[in-house]
């Protein structure tokens, strides 16, 4: 199981450009959609959770799913496997960055490989869009969080908080509102 861990994440590691997200649409496709081993749900948490702890989201992420999977040595796994390959390809580069730096060919692969990866990450965050949104209060939470975050600069830890709180108030209503119905 470690080493099928191991080498999963070493194939998003290797294939992966744009960040995060773009691991997070291979997770998707592969967990979720193919072998369903997870839900939109459970994936979004994951995210959630990886997004908000320090460190690199996709570290956090790795380490949460290996570490569901199969335990403290799973979330090792998932993460050597998620910087090997990312890990020897800086190495090269930073061995040869003043011959990569200015090279136009480098730098239109690299416009070329964020184009492409748009619509990946992009398609991911759609699939989560539809399990965030549960309730219908959660559409305005999530206005009001772009509001605070965009307009008044409200750091994402306290954004992240107030997503909490909120959500905790919103099931505390609506099952209160289901009780009562049933009563």
């Amino acid at each position: 199981m470690l080493a099928k861990l191991y080498m999963q994440f070493l194939k998003f590691g290797a294939f992966t450009f744009g960040g995060g997200w773009s691991i997070v649409a291979q997770m998707k496709e592969l967990y979720v959609d193919h072998d369903h081993t997870l839900t939109d749900e459970e994936l979004l948490d994951i995210t959630s959770i990886g997004r908000s702890l320090p460190g690199t989201m996709i570290g956090n992420i790795a380490m949460f799913y290996g570490h569901r999977i199969a335990g403290f040595w799973g979330g090792v796994a998932c993460m050597f496997g998620m910087i090997t390959v990312p890990m020897i390809i800086l190495l090269i580069i930073t061995s040869f960055y003043t011959a990569f730096q200015d090279n136009l060919w480098v730098a239109s692969a690299m416009r070329g490989i964020r184009t492409a990866v748009a619509p990946v990450i992009l398609s991911a965050l759609m699939g989560m869009v539809k399990s965030a949104f549960k309730l219908p209060p959660c559409y305005g939470v999530a206005a009001g969080m772009f509001g605070l975050y965009f307009f008044l600069r409200v750091s994402p830890i306290m954004l992240v908080v107030i997503g909490a709180v909120l959500g905790l108030l919103i099931c505390e209503y609506y099952e209160r509102r289901k009780d009562n119905a049933s009563a």
